[in-house]
């Protein structure tokens, strides 16, 4: 079974249409049992990382999250959720990666959010093995993740080189959004999905 985390955030249901598209099902759930017992679990995101955090940490899935052990794979907002804390709200995140996401800096000559299609390089996590260096993905957002020891992905935005995808044991985080980037998002997505 393959677990889509409800935490009140944007864009759930364009993850739910790709998983169906590649002909697998999901259940839309913030149950803590369904999480638990899911074969994987997805953690999409749009939104503002306070208020989920605060939803997260009332429904209880802060402490379900940070102990699951299948693969998971967190998208966008999921993805910077998961490191230690966010400028956005001055956030306590999950604390899975010991990253703090920063805002891109304003009047610096380039348009925030970031908006639009980027390649990536520096590719090494199991979701990237069907997926070619310099593959261009869709991404949305306003803060990123500095390069760290657990990125997966590089990309650059208005000379910043970030990560645009974290990996830690279980943890495949995606700062692009798959499920709006083409075959090239199905088939990481594919990747994803088939991992034992």
């Amino acid at each position: 079974m393959i677990a889509v985390i409800r935490y009140n955030a944007g864009n759930v249901l364009s993850v739910m249409n790709a998983i169906d598209r590649l002909g697998y099902d999901a259940v839309l759930t913030d149950d803590k049992n369904v999480l638990k017992s899911a074969d994987k679990v997805i953690f999409p995101g749009v939104g503002e990382a306070s208020y989920a955090m605060e939803y997260l940490h009332e429904k209880g899935l802060d402490d379900v999250i940070r102990s699951l052990k299948q693969p998971f794979l967190g998208i966008c907002l999921g993805m910077q959720l998961m490191c230690s804390s966010s400028e956005e709200g001055d956030t306590d995140c999950l604390g899975i990666f010991p990253v703090r996401v920063k805002l891109f800096p304003k009047g610096m000559g380039f348009k925030v959010p970031h908006v639009g299609w980027n390649t990536i390089e520096c590719l090494d996590d199991s979701v990237y093995r069907h997926t070619a260096e310099g593959e261009y993905v869709y991404f949305v957002h306003s803060y990123y993740a500095p390069l760290s020891e657990f990125t997966s992905a590089v990309t650059e935005y208005g000379g910043i080189r970030f990560s645009a995808s974290l990996r830690k044991d279980n943890f495949h985080c995606l700062q692009f959004h798959p499920e709006k980037s083409g075959k090239a998002g199905d088939q990481m997505l594919r990747s994803f999905l088939e991992e034992t």
